[in-house]
């Protein structure tokens, strides 16, 4: 396993990989890794001869600095974890300076409104921040492949259009949400949950299937006032939104139109930790 921390060493080692007519797979991770970052992990490993994890905590996309603060860091483990996962693995775990230079801010983009809404409109610069980090991630890896998780599914769908914009040569592989055994979305925000409320989040992914269960029978707005009540009465979770949306733009929506798909979105919080999920309707895959 190696580990790098300058981009220009990785850089070399990158061209020489390539040049040897391997396939360079990225597994962009903020650290905190648990089995849901190894699932993206596994699946790049299946598709890609040399897969790469970067681990930097991104200061742009938090616009709450108490959040930056307390997101957990734990390298040394992510470390052991990701050797355990296979030893060939390369490891990106870059300092700030080392990505952003001495301007640590945020690059502005237009991602056609997929950043207003859900998270986006919660979230103040959000998506520039992920936008900018992804960007600059790509131009240092030039990776064939990248690996996201669909519990981010606005980001995932930003990251697609990202590359449409800057025509990058990386194909984006989305990956199937991995859950605990009470159907919490794995998270690294959950460490930051006791036992009691870990448990009581799983209301969440309840939620979602009993709404891919109405979405056959009811309107979306039965769906919206029906959710608003459950987590009325729930003395635990706050909700902060939830949305029934367009697939592919996003967009809230007030009816089903048929050949689309969609998607429902939760995001509530536990205490003082904000939790997201979300669940493909339609039956979709």
């Amino acid at each position: 396993m190696q580990v790098f921390k300058k981009k220009t060493l990785l850089k070399a080692a990158v061209k020489a990989a390539k040049s040897n007519a391997k396939t360079i797979g990225l597994v962009p991770t903020m650290g905190a890794l648990h089995q849901g970052h190894l699932s993206l992990v596994k699946q790049a490993l299946q598709e890609c001869d040399q897969v790469i994890i970067s681990i930097f905590v991104n200061p742009t996309q938090f616009d709450n600095p108490a959040d930056l603060e307390k997101y957990p860091r734990t390298l040394e483990e992510d470390i052991r974890l990701l050797k355990q996962a296979d030893p060939e693995l390369w490891i990106f775990t870059p300092t700030a300076k080392e990505l952003y230079g001495e301007n640590i801010s945020a690059e502005q983009f237009n991602f056609d409104g997929l950043e207003q809404v859900m998270e986006g409109k919660h979230r103040n610069g959000h998506f520039d921040g992920v936008g900018t980090i992804v960007k600059r991630l790509f131009e240092v890896i030039t990776p064939h492949k990248a690996f996201f998780g669909e519990k981010d599914f606005q980001q995932l769908q930003i990251v697609r259009k990202l590359i449409d914009k800057t025509g990058l040569p990386v194909e984006i592989v989305g990956c199937p949400i991995l859950r605990e055994e009470n159907g919490l979305a794995r998270s690294s925000r959950n460490e930051r949950l006791n036992t009691f409320e870990r448990e009581e989040a799983s209301f969440i992914y309840k939620t979602l299937l009993k709404v891919n269960e109405l979405f056959g029978t009811k309107s979306a707005e039965y769906i919206q006032n029906w959710v608003e009540g459950q987590f009325k009465n729930h003395q635990v979770l706050k909700l902060e939104y939830f949305e029934i949306a367009n697939t592919q733009t996003l967009e809230k929506i007030n009816r089903k139109r048929k050949g689309n798909t969609y998607r429902a979105f939760i995001a509530a919080y536990v205490g003082e930790v904000r939790l997201i999920d979300n669940i493909a309707l339609n039956n979709e895959e």
